[in-house]
């Protein structure tokens, strides 16, 4: 028997008998019918279950919602919980994980530690078995971030120690869920990442980790230090990242593809994060609401190193290569001046008028990077670029810059499907003429106030090479989980590793 068990949540385990639990678990639609095992069980007891289900007319069996029942003595469990999962025809990725994030919440408030899920073969259909992302729903939603913690270390750690699936075909769910708790790994990863306090997680810690991480996994890293980095021209990266002690790394990942030989002859897909370990601003120095949470700036390389994480552990048959261009945005005397000029690594003149626009300049350093050293077939950048992201689309879409149909056509189904949802932005002309500078090549930041994600992306197009495909991801809103149902966890949400594996998998492989 194998068992699933990422980080600190429950394992998971998939028998054909319940062993002795304190709760049961089943699933209802809207339509609250009983699973035919546990009307078996139920008419033992007199038909209470079905009885408290019946006179509960406020649950529904909507999505999400839940109903507990508590047991009589001579009842096998202490309580069952009932998790609805609404009308069959509206299942959706999103809407199953949200339930089972919502029954994660209910069994630690309930104190459960051993359950059981029962009636898990009647929910499967030939083509769909939903309770896969219920169950992946519950994993996410028992993330917690207590590495810090030196008191009640595990106050908020779930209860749930063990969560037994009973099913007669244990060998083909587990078969099927391995790759979804490989994949909840790898989003922890992400969160971790991006939990990580700035002292503690800065250029070369964060470079020496994903070295640690995923070298066993069979994907090679070379990381450039500050003096690789002045040596080859990336004036960009070194100017956001001089301020600091902590100076700036680009960690390239590589991985050549476990298919074919036809499949490992092709052009890499390559994949570029902003990590800016933590962003003062610089000299345009930021207010204490905008500076808080900016550990989190490093959230698209966060999402980059899980991705390879998840692609390496399930032996994507394509080559891959990816890179986080790593620094932190302090401030001192070597800080870089409004109004300085640099020479990127592209070769084009730079006039940086706002030091905290310093994540277009990691970024276009490290695509020029990917470019010239390992000319892929496609590029997808991830970065918490801009706060006016969040005032277009809010804390659940990302923004997608596409200069390409077919790329953005596969982002949008791979966002249906995986419910990390995306939402189309322009890519102008008149944006990057805003950025027309009088002294240099181009200025990093546009004309006004209005605009500001789109001149951001602008910037980016600037340093990809024409013809390229190439497509930039803002997360700047769906990096942090304050709004994301499907996972009432710490501050990170871990957002794009689902998106872009699902991505590959579909579209490229």
């Amino acid at each position: 028997m194998m068992t699933f068990a990422p980080k600190s949540s429950p394992e998971i385990s998939f028998v054909k008998s319940a062993p002795v639990s304190d709760t049961a678990i089943i699933a209802v639609f809207d339509d609250k019918k009983l699973p035919k095992e546990t009307k078996k069980q139920d008419s033992a007891n007199g038909g209470m279950i079905q009885h408290q289900l019946d006179a509960h007319t406020k649950f529904k069996g909507e999505n999400g919602k839940i109903l507990t029942i508590t047991l009589p003595p001579e009842a096998p469990y202490t309580r069952m919980i009932i998790v609805g999962l609404g009308p069959k025809s509206k299942m959706t990725t999103e809407s199953l994980e949200t339930a089972g994030g919502n029954l994660a919440s209910i069994l630690s408030a309930a104190g459960s530690v051993n359950a059981v899920f029962l009636g898990a073969d009647e929910l499967r259909t030939k083509t769909h078995n939903p309770l896969l992302s219920v169950l992946t729903g519950l994993l996410l939603g028992s993330y917690n971030f207590n590495d810090f913690k030196t008191v009640e270390k595990n106050k908020k750690t779930s209860s749930l120690k063990r969560l037994a699936v009973i099913t007669t075909a244990a060998k083909t769910w587990e078969k099927e869920f391995e790759p979804q708790a490989s994949l909840v790994e790898s989003i922890f990863l992400t969160r971790d990442l991006v939990n990580a306090p700035p002292n503690k997680l800065y250029p070369d810690s964060f470079a020496e980790l994903i070295k640690k991480t995923l070298t066993p996994l069979g994907v090679k890293v070379h990381v450039y230090d500050d003096k690789a980095l002045e040596k080859m021209g990336a004036g960009c990266m070194m100017a956001v990242g001089q301020a600091s002690e902590n100076l700036p790394r680009l960690a390239i990942m590589s991985w050549e593809g476990a298919g074919s030989a036809k499949q490992k002859a092709q052009k890499p897909l390559a994949f570029v994060g902003k990590g800016i370990t933590f962003d003062s601003g610089g000299l345009n120095v930021k207010p204490f609401e905008g500076m808080m949470d900016m550990k989190m700036d490093m959230g698209g390389a966060a999402t980059v190193v899980g991705l390879m994480r998840t692609l390496a552990a399930r032996k994507c048959k394509v080559p891959v290569v990816a890179a986080v261009a790593l620094a932190e945005n302090a401030i001192s005397d070597e800080a870089t001046r409004p109004s300085d000029i640099v020479t990127s690594l592209s070769g084009k003149t730079v006039e940086i008028l706002n030091t905290d626009a310093e994540g277009r300049l990691v970024l276009c350093d490290a695509l020029t990077y990917i470019q010239k050293k390992h000319d892929p077939s496609l590029i997808v950048d991830l970065a918490t670029l801009t706060g006016a992201i969040m005032i277009a689309l809010g804390l659940n879409h990302a923004g997608v810059f596409a200069n390409d149909e077919k790329l953005w056509k596969g982002l949008e189904k791979a966002a249906h499907a995986t419910g990390e949802k995306v939402w189309r932005m322009p890519l102008d002309d008149a944006f990057r003429r805003e950025m027309d500078s009088e002294f240099a090549d181009i200025k990093n930041i546009g004309g006004g106030r209005y605009g500001g994600s789109c001149t951001a992306a602008a910037f980016l197009g600037e340093f990809i090479d024409e013809g390229r495909i190439w497509a930039h991801i803002d997360i700047a809103g769906v990096a942090m989980s304050k709004t994301k149902s499907t996972c009432p966890v710490p501050f990170a949400s871990g957002y794009g590793v689902k998106l872009l594996n699902k991505l590959v998998e579909d579209y490229y492989e």
